[in-house]
C-alpha cells in the first residue's frame, strides 16, 4: 500500500462511515479499484476505524461528558434532576447495542460471505437507498427523556443488520430511530452515540490478526490515512447532522440506488 492509496482509503472511510452510504461496502469497491488485497488491508481498515471513532468522541464530546458526569454522580449517590435524561439515554444505549450484539454474532457468517460477493453488496446499496427515501414519511417527537425499550430494541436490532457491506450503519440506524417517533435533531446525535460501542466491538473481531500485518505498512503511510479518515470524518458527521435537522435524509438515495445498479452489472 503507497500513500496515494491510504490518503484515499482514508477518504472514502471518513465520507461513508457517517454519511449514509455503507462505508464497508465503498471500502471493498475501493480496494478491488485500487488492487489492493484484503489480507493486506486488514490492519489498515483497524486504524481507519479508530480514526472515524476519534472523530464520533470529538463532535459528540459534550453529550458524552454530560452522561459520564451524571453516571459518576449516581454512583455517588449525588444524582441532580438533570442527570435523569442521560441515565435513561445511557441505559437505553446498553440495551440497543446488546440487541446490536445478538444479531450481528448471528449473521457473522453470512457476512463473510457476503464480503465477497460484490453483486449481493450492490443489491444491499440499493437496500439502502430505498430504506433512506422511506425516511420522508417519518416525523418524531419523542425526546431522550421519553426513551423507553421500544426504541433501544428497534435501532439495536436495526444496527446489527449495518453490518453488512452495502448497508449503510448509520443510514439504517437513523432511519430506524426515525421510525420508533425520535425527533430528527436527536435521532442523528443518538445513531453516532450508539455507534461508538458498534466500532469499538468491530475492532475486537478486526484486530486479531492486526498485529502481524502492521509491519507491512510504513508508519508515515498509515499516518496519513488516519489522518485523512478524521479530518474528513469530522466534516462529513458535522453536514450530516445538519442534513438530519432538515429532513432531507432520503437525498442519499439518489446515490445509492444508481451505484447499486451501475455497480452490480461492472461486478
Amino acid at each position: 500500500m503507497n500513500e496515494i492509496q491510504s490518503v484515499l482509503l482514508g477518504i472514502i472511510q471518513g465520507l461513508t462511515e457517517f454519511l449514509p452510504v455503507s462505508s464497508s461496502g465503498h471500502l471493498v469497491f475501493g480496494e478491488l479499484i485500487l488492487g489492493i488485497q484484503k489480507t493486506n488491508s486488514t490492519f489498515f481498515i483497524v486504524l481507519l476505524h479508530v480514526a472515524t471513532l476519534c472523530a464520533v468522541m470529538i463532535v459528540f464530546r459534550k453529550r458524552l461528558f454530560d452522561i459520564t458526569g451524571s453516571l459518576f454522580r449516581f454512583v455517588m449517590r449525588r444524582s441532580r434532576p438533570e442527570d435523569k435524561e442521560n441515565l435513561r439515554l445511557f441505559l437505553i444505549l446498553i440495551l440497543a447495542t446488546a440487541a446490536t450484539v445478538v444479531i450481528a454474532l448471528g449473521l457473522y457468517q453470512v457476512v463473510k460471505y457476503v464480503t465477497g460477493e460484490p453483486k449481493i453488496i450492490s443489491f444491499l446499496f440499493i437496500f439502502t437507498g430505498m430504506i433512506l427515501l422511506s425516511t420522508i414519511f417519518f416525523k418524531g417527537k419523542t425526546e431522550y427523556k421519553n426513551l423507553t425499550v421500544w426504541h433501544g430494541l428497534i435501532t439495536g436490532i436495526a444496527q446489527g443488520f449495518g453490518v453488512f457491506p452495502g448497508i449503510s450503519r448509520s443510514g439504517i440506524t437513523i432511519s430506524a430511530a426515525l421510525a420508533s417517533g425520535m425527533k430528527r435533531e436527536q435521532a442523528g446525535e443518538y445513531s453516532f452515540l450508539l455507534a461508538i460501542p458498534a466500532i469499538l466491538g468491530a475492532l475486537v473481531f478486526e484486530i486479531k490478526d492486526a498485529g502481524q500485518l502492521a509491519a507491512d505498512i510504513p508508519l508515515h503511510v498509515l499516518a496519513l490515512g488516519f489522518l485523512a479518515a478524521f479530518v474528513i470524518g469530522i466534516l462529513s458527521l458535522s453536514v450530516l447532522l445538519k442534513i438530519i435537522k432538515r429532513g432531507r435524509l432520503f437525498i442519499f438515495s439518489i446515490y445509492l440506488i444508481p451505484l447499486g445498479i451501475i455497480t452490480f452489472f461492472l461486478s
